[in-house]
């Protein structure tokens, strides 16, 4: 089943960065861009929905219905435009990330986009004081543009095994289109419960340096604080319904390479 695109607004879109971050451990890539969202003002230009999504809605606390989507939204920084996709869930299987990341490849395509940036997190059995972010990309270039500046305590590779879900799969799909793309993983505990914001707040202070954003560092360690039981309610909410749905994409392996750790989404 393809994905059918609901377009909220038709503003031009041309040469932009795409920043994704999808519910995932500890939620890292999912609170990065939601705070993105809201700290740059973007605005809402699409909503994508499939027949592959689960059978079930959420109760929102106006004790109104939502279909579980997965949204797109578009800010302007320094005459830059950057794409924030963001969303409910995860695509449920194999078959249907294949035909999401296409589905976003195809409109980014259309919009001459010029890379693409995926985030998530490492599962570690405790959590951890002080998270590094590990990079994975699908040229040298870009990897050298994104890692610059940081000290990650071990090679990526020799912590992890496969990449699942659309943080591992959209990079590696862009590649065969000569899309730049790289991942940004945050160390987070594996716990499904787990929250992590100080985790996304660190690739939120990375983010704003590569990209410019001018947002100030202190008004990231502030907002965040104020928002904890903002996101924390309504992420722990979904987490809970969606535990079942996205098992499959949030294990890898245990053999997988022979890693101790592993990655989810």
């Amino acid at each position: 089943m393809s994905w059918k695109i609901n377009t909220i607004s038709k503003t031009k879109i041309k040469n932009p960065i795409l920043i994704e971050g999808l519910p995932g451990v500890g939620n890292v890539g999912k609170i990065t861009v939601e705070y993105l969202i809201d700290a740059l003002k973007a605005e809402k230009i699409l909503e994508l929905y499939s027949e592959d999504l689960p059978h079930y809605v959420f109760v929102n606390e106006d004790n109104l219905i939502e279909l579980p989507n997965i949204e797109l939204y578009l800010a302007t920084v320094n005459k830059k435009q950057i794409l924030l996709l963001s969303g409910d869930i995860q695509p449920p299987n194999e078959t249907s990330c294949h035909r999401f990341c296409n589905q976003i490849l195809d409109t980014f395509e259309k919009s001459k986009g010029k890379e693409i940036i995926t985030l998530g997190g490492i599962a570690l059995h405790e959590v951890p004081k002080d998270p590094s972010i590990y990079f994975a990309a699908n040229n040298p270039k870009i990897l050298k543009k994104y890692s610059a500046g940081a000290k990650p305590k071990k090679e990526l590779h020799e912590i992890i095994g496969p990449i699942v879900g659309v943080t591992g799969l959209l990079p590696g799909l862009a590649g065969s289109r000569n899309i730049p793309a790289i991942t940004l993983l945050a160390e987070t505990f594996e716990s499904p419960g787990y929250i992590g914001l100080k985790e996304a707040k660190k690739i939120i202070k990375h983010l704003n340096k590569k990209l410019e954003l001018k947002l100030k560092e202190k008004k990231i360690d502030k907002d965040l604080e104020i928002e904890v039981p903002k996101i924390k309610t309504p992420v722990k909410k979904k987490n809970n319904k969606i535990k079942k749905q996205n098992k499959k994409i949030e294990k890898v392996p245990e053999e997988a390479n022979g890693k101790t750790h592993h990655y989810i989404g």
